[in-house]
């Protein structure tokens, strides 16, 4: 409950909403998964590192729980580092996907003064090869076993987590482009599966119900697939990068539920963080900021995205 309140501190979710979530955690042991996977990831890239000769320490802070950016950040300015390379788990552009961070940093460098390490934040990589390459894998794996001969039947259901609709079309520089490169990842990763219809749907709403969010959800995607006559559904939680309680629980318990119900079969892809290739992407996100002339790859006509977010990007106000 204690994390839960931190995420969703100043944004009025009823505390009947928190108690609900929080038993979503006691489901699972009252453990995230989270943790363990950003350690393996760590030690993931930490070994890719050696292994290429970049001979950088790693860190690894979190916005809503033990070890917090602002410990790390003092850790990291204790131990003389003076400038840093911030990868955050989070391929898209909005204000809780990048803005959010971005004010964390801030907040935990503004308050160490002079002291502080230059924190540069890397680009977004929703097109990335690193990021798309292996949820094609997962989709065509998942769509062969289902079958050819099963293709009219079978729907592809991209799941990212939902944003209130004014922060999805927050103005200002780079505002409004969540969904955006929501549609280039989904149909990246589609291509691995032709012939087979595709939607985007949206998870975890958390905010108060008077205020709309972005929708479909995934329930309402799920009986819509029905009402076309679908069979199979293969859901792709293309909004994680590693398996969150969002995914645990939205999808392998509530949605799984729901497609037994209408009589779909049911499978989910894994999401990318313990594929090499993605722990590899990291190296060339940090390789390009070491060295200008390193290859920017992007495989959508939205991308490479910005180094340096532009004053302004992505402002939201409640």
């Amino acid at each position: 409950m204690p994390f839960l309140e931190n995420v969703t501190r100043g944004r009025d979710v009823p505390r009947q909403r928190l108690e609900a979530v929080a038993r979503h955690y006691l489901h699972f042991g009252g453990v995230s998964p989270i943790n363990a996977q950003n350690r393996a990831l760590v030690a993931a890239v930490t070994a890719d590192f050696a292994m290429h000769g970049i001979d950088l320490p790693v860190f690894w802070g979190n916005r809503n729980w033990s070890p917090y950016v602002a410990d790390v950040v003092r850790e990291m300015a204790e131990a003389g580092v003076r400038n840093a390379l911030v990868f955050v788990t989070s391929a898209y552009s909005s204000f809780s996907a990048c803005r959010q961070y971005q004010d964390d940093l801030a907040a935990a460098a503004g308050a160490l003064g002079t002291a502080a390490p230059e924190l540069h934040k890397l680009r977004h990589f929703f097109d990335h090869p690193g990021f798309i390459t292996p949820q094609m894998d997962a989709v065509a794996l998942a769509t062969d076993r289902i079958g050819s001969d099963f293709r009219a039947t079978t729907r592809l259901l991209f799941v990212a987590h939902s944003i209130p609709d004014a922060m999805a079309a927050a103005a200002g520089p780079q505002g409004g482009l969540y969904v955006a490169q929501l549609e280039a990842a989904a149909s990246l990763i589609a291509a691995a599966a032709p012939g087979i219809r595709w939607e985007i749907a949206f998870s975890s709403r958390s905010g108060p119900p008077a205020v709309p969010w972005l929708r479909p959800d995934v329930d309402e995607a799920l009986r819509g697939f029905s009402a076309q006559g679908a069979r199979d559904v293969v859901v792709v939680p293309i909004g994680f990068v590693s398996d969150h309680i969002e995914v645990r629980w939205d999808l392998d318990v509530e949605a799984a539920a729901t497609a037994k119900e209408l009589g779909l079969g049911f499978t989910r892809t894994d999401p990318p963080a313990s594929d090499p290739r993605f722990v590899a992407m990291v190296r060339e996100l940090v390789q390009e900021r070491l060295d200008r002339t390193a290859p920017r790859r992007a495989l959508s006509a939205l991308g490479p995205s910005h180094d340096i977010c532009p004053a302004g990007c992505c402002r939201y106000s409640r």
